[in-house]
């Protein structure tokens, strides 16, 4: 399953019901689904092997000692915007990196303990990175919504 074309309608269903209750057993999710489980165990496995699939378990920031998060648009310059984003990415602080389109190439989302560790990060370890041009910083003041939950009848 290199490609999404044999990711199907079922496999759409079962990752719907893994998303809605991640420890849901295979029969749990055979009888939501009128399936056998031998179906889903199969469709799961292939879908993990192939990449297409990943379980994992969503916490609160603040439960690791996180508790600000600051967007931050890289504009790049004399470097790959990807070359700049995989250099970022290392960094523990760095929650999610991005190649994005308009203004900046590059998006990072950090995830820091107090609006005191931004200053070290940036002399630290952001300005080390080769081919950054200019950067613009946004503290999230308010989480409204993280992650995939509401998505159900989604487009």
């Amino acid at each position: 399953m290199d490609d999404l074309s044999d990711f199907d309608e079922t496999d759409l269903k079962i990752v719907e019901q893994l998303r809605r209750n991640g420890r849901a057993t295979h029969q749990q999710i055979a009888k939501a689904l009128n399936l056998v489980p031998t179906t889903v165990s199969a469709r799961i496995r292939r879908m993990e092997e192939s990449g297409t699939l990943r379980v994992v378990a969503v916490s609160d920031f603040a439960v690791h000692g996180y508790h600000v998060l600051i967007h931050i648009g890289v504009e790049v310059s004399g470097r790959s915007p990807a070359d700049v984003a995989e250099d970022l990415a290392q960094f523990q602080e760095v929650f999610a990196a991005y190649l994005v389109t308009g203004r900046y190439e590059v998006s990072i989302l950090l995830a820091l303990p107090n609006i005191e560790d931004l200053s070290q990060f940036i002399a630290k370890k952001f300005s080390k990175v080769e081919g950054i041009r200019s950067i613009t910083q946004s503290i999230g003041l308010d989480i409204i919504k993280y992650g995939l939950d509401g998505r159900e009848g989604a487009q």
